[in-house]
């Protein structure tokens, strides 16, 4: 349920020793999303975001996030050429927990209004998580996945997919032969974000100032932070964020860019699989339709299974936008 700012507030001094609030504001979504936020001033003058999670799935990325914040230690931090937000502390409430983080300053990024400039910075920032030490992932016990298991996860998605009966035979014929390509995942696993898109970047002056959401913090295949960039309608965007994050990193995963193709296009998969596993028909039909608008692009390029990203590609905002509709009409049934 939907909570007022002045009960977050009040929720957060008990959930924070010492912490004086003087003003409160909603933050994001008032009547929907998945968190009930609120945006608190201290007498300090210092900022922080208290949520209260809405719905199981949130309470439990909600968890998720909290381990790897923790994971991120102080070393780690200084690693990194950007600000991660810290937890304050917490509160029990109705049966879950209000939880309290320190604010990270910066403007939301927009994928559709990103320029070459901004792009490069996502490249670099996102060079940056993929350059961490990985021991630090597995001795917080989150997940770390080989090359070997990362094509197991893709395979799983297309025989899934498969079983529907509803991806064009020319689709599942281009994702087969990129999963039997053994060059294309012959890679070295990296610290990943794991949920990485643009609503996860904060900037600043043209630069990426700070990432948002850590709960798919694991260890696993660096094309999936990437591949988010494909869908940008602007040519330059992709092409500079990929080509600052291959300098930074020293460009020896050369089949990166291909695998983020792989993602990208396996995004529609994945929302036909949600419609198909919460049967819900609109959804389904708008991801056989997504589907179908995938074949059109890529039918000029059916003599190359996988390759650089020619084409416009679904953005994984859509999906998202879609997958939030979904939420509130199953919330309002």
């Amino acid at each position: 349920m939907a909570r007022s700012h002045f009960t977050l507030a009040a929720l957060a001094t008990a959930a924070v020793a010492d912490l004086d609030v003087v003003k409160t504001a909603p933050f994001g979504s008032i009547s929907g999303g998945e968190f009930s936020s609120a945006l608190l001033t201290g007498r300090d003058g210092k900022h922080w975001i208290i949520r209260v999670p809405r719905q199981s799935r949130a309470e439990s990325e909600q968890s998720a996030d909290l381990v790897a914040l923790r994971a991120l230690s102080a070393g780690v931090r200084a690693r990194l050429p950007f600000a991660v937000t810290s937890f304050a502390g917490q509160a029990p409430v109705e049966g879950t927990r209000a939880i309290v983080y320190e604010f990270v300053y910066g403007e939301k990024v927009a994928l559709d209004q990103m320029d070459a400039s901004l792009a490069a910075s996502v490249g670099r920032a996102v060079a940056a998580i993929h350059a961490l030490p990985t021991s630090f992932v597995s001795d917080a016990g989150l997940p770390v996945a080989s090359s070997v298991e990362c094509l197991r996860a893709t395979l799983s998605i297309t025989d899934r997919a498969a079983a529907t009966g509803l991806v064009p035979a020319m689709l599942l014929e281009r994702w087969e032969k990129a999963t039997d390509d053994h060059l294309l995942w012959q890679f070295q696993p990296t610290v990943i974000n794991g949920a990485l898109t643009a609503d996860s970047l904060l900037s600043s002056n043209g630069s990426v100032c700070g990432v948002l959401g850590w709960h798919e913090l694991r260890v696993g295949d660096p094309a999936r932070d990437l591949f988010w960039l494909l869908g940008s309608q602007a040519e330059n965007v992709p092409e500079a964020a990929f080509e600052a994050y291959t300098t930074a990193r020293g460009g020896s995963d050369r089949q990166l860019l291909h695998r983020a193709m792989l993602y990208a296009e396996l995004e529609i998969a994945r929302w036909l699989l949600h419609g198909t596993e919460t049967r819900d028909t609109e959804v389904v039909d708008d991801a056989v339709a997504m589907l179908h608008g995938l074949v059109d692009r890529v039918q000029s390029d059916v003599m190359n299974p996988i390759g650089p990203p020619t084409m416009p590609v679904p953005t994984v905002s859509e999906v998202e936008a879609l997958l939030d509709s979904t939420e509130r009409r199953a919330g309002t049934a």
